[in-house]
């Protein structure tokens, strides 16, 4: 009988963390390279090449593929017959360990993005623990694992609700996914948990996020099944709605659709759906006692042979001199070049500059706003003498409660973020005839090369939300919403779903 030692599960969880920060899966790759190759939209092929090209750079360079690297999620099958050598921990505690190791890793420090306290205090953990585990114990004599980094920011599209059995799940999907808006990072996956309890449907639907891309194998030969047959479906009616990458408009907002499901009461049908952005990251081993997991790294040939210089047509922007009639000149869907200084801020730091200005108190000693660009970011800390790690955009509406105050009160002109903003801070920046730039999110590696000069102005003790001034070069954005109010998260899907309305729906 197989004997497994604790030391093997700590090395395996580390290394799988540390596999996944900068390799994405084989399927994901071919995915994503066809969705390249046949998008039609400007902006959205821009968007998937950039993930594209960032991807590679992650995976020669074993950095991050996205700053925000993500809470771990753990799915444990443990053998009945499994006998442990030498624990002196518990099997969570042995997990734990090994995402602790993982995100401090000298070489590749991953965020730690995990806060103790989820309500009050919102203390970060600074290592990324604990976890989030599901574990089963199942016939057998080895231990199956399987773990996931997901991203906040596809995190919080998740939507769960409780239909009626005579409802329509294709139809509450397909009016779901559009008010999730782009902060989840389509392309990507759509996991959907069907039956069970509603605690059951959420973590089906996870769970369905760790199987491989196969819907273009479904396609080919033909669905088996009803389920098979539902997933073609969901996947054509929802392209069809021309969200596209980054919701910018485009003919791939889904990669795949997976459905799990369970038997479930006979008034209830629960439905659940989470969004995997494009940094999906998963990995799968089965320890056996002979020692340590061991994942093979993806052959660099598979992914396209890409580069990514911006469009000719770019505007350089220096930051340094820019000026509220430089703002109204852009145009949405403008891609811009910024170079020169620019401050970053996010959630945390943007509710301390709230109660500040609320209180009456000055800001922080040498933060001055006006006339300048915000970065909504939370970079990863640097490691053999970048100057700083990955630094992806952040979620945009997140910031969107505080748009009235930074724009109305600090003399701030500009802000740069990832996917839409909303109604309202739409009508703000109308007001202030400011402008919302917008940064390629699952494009971190990318991004940062951008940046040459990295400080903390202010609020240091957020860690990664704390506020940087940030020294640019040539930073590719592109602008999302004018000094006029337009949106091009507004106008570009609306104007693909109609030329996409025009290309027949095969529903099976």
């Amino acid at each position: 009988m197989p004997t497994i030692k604790q030391a093997d599960v700590i090395q395996s969880v580390a290394d799988a963390l540390q596999y996944i920060s900068y390799y994405h899966s084989p399927d994901f790759i071919q995915a994503m390279a066809a969705a390249y190759e046949r998008e039609e939209s400007p902006a959205a092929k821009d968007a998937i090449k950039q993930i594209l090209v960032n991807s590679r750079m992650c995976a020669e360079g074993h950095r991050p593929i996205c700053q925000d690297t993500g809470i771990v999620t753990v799915f444990v099958k443990l053998g009945m017959n499994v006998q442990w050598a030498d624990a002196t921990l518990s099997l969570s505690d042995m997990i734990n360990e090994g995402v602790r190791r993982a995100y401090n890793h000298p070489d590749n420090m991953l965020r730690a993005s995990i806060v103790g306290d989820p309500l009050f205090d919102r203390k970060n953990t600074k290592d990324n623990t604990p976890a989030v585990i599901h574990m089963e114990v199942v016939p057998g004599d080895t231990l199956d694992i399987a773990v996931a980094a997901k991203g906040g920011g596809s995190e919080n599209k998740s939507k769960m609700v409780m239909l009626n059995p005579s409802d329509s799940i294709v139809d509450w999907l397909v009016k779901t996914v559009p008010q999730m808006g782009a902060g989840w990072c389509p392309p990507g996956m759509l996991g959907i948990g069907i039956g069970g309890t509603a605690e059951k449907a959420m973590v089906m639907a996870k769970e369905s996020l760790f199987e491989e891309i196969d819907i273009h194998e479904i396609r080919e030969r033909g669905p088996k099944d009803k389920f098979e047959a539902l997933r073609l479906e969901i996947m054509d009616k929802i392209n069809a709605l021309g969200i596209g990458a980054q919701g910018l408009g485009g003919l791939t907002t889904v990669l795949d659709v997976k459905i799990k499901h369970y038997p479930t009461h006979a008034a209830s049908l629960p439905v659940a759906v989470i969004p995997n952005c494009a940094a999906t990251r998963h990995a799968h081993f089965v320890l056996d006692g002979s020692g340590p997991a061991k994942l093979d790294p993806p052959d660099l040939e598979l992914w396209p042979k890409l580069t990514y210089q911006a469009s000719a047509e770019s505007r350089r922007v220096n930051l340094d001199a820019l000026t509220r009639e430089d703002v109204a000149s852009w145009r949405p869907g403008e891609r811009l070049l910024l170079s020169g200084k620019m401050l970053t801020g996010r959630d945390a730091a943007h509710k301390r500059l709230s109660q500040l200005i609320e209180s009456g108190q000055p800001l922080p000693p040498g933060l001055d706003f006006k006339n300048r660009v915000i970065y909504y970011v939370g970079p990863v800390d640097p490691v053999k003498g970048e100057v700083v790690g990955p630094a992806g955009p952040t979620t945009a509406t997140r910031m969107d409660k505080f748009t009235e105050m930074m724009l109305g009160k600090t003399g701030l002109i500009a802000m740069v973020g990832k996917s839409e903003r909303g109604p309202e801070a739409v009508e703000v920046i109308k007001k202030y005839k400011a402008a919302y730039l917008m940064a390629v999110g699952g494009a971190a590696y990318l991004v940062s090369k951008a940046i040459r000069g990295s400080r903390v102005v202010a609020f240091g003790d957020l860690g990664m939300e704390a506020i940087y001034e940030f020294e640019v070069k040539d930073m590719p954005v592109t602008v999302a919403v004018d000094s006029k109010g337009e949106s091009v998260h507004e106008t570009g899907p609306a104007e693909w779903k109609k030329r996409i309305a025009s290309i027949p729906v095969k529903v099976v």
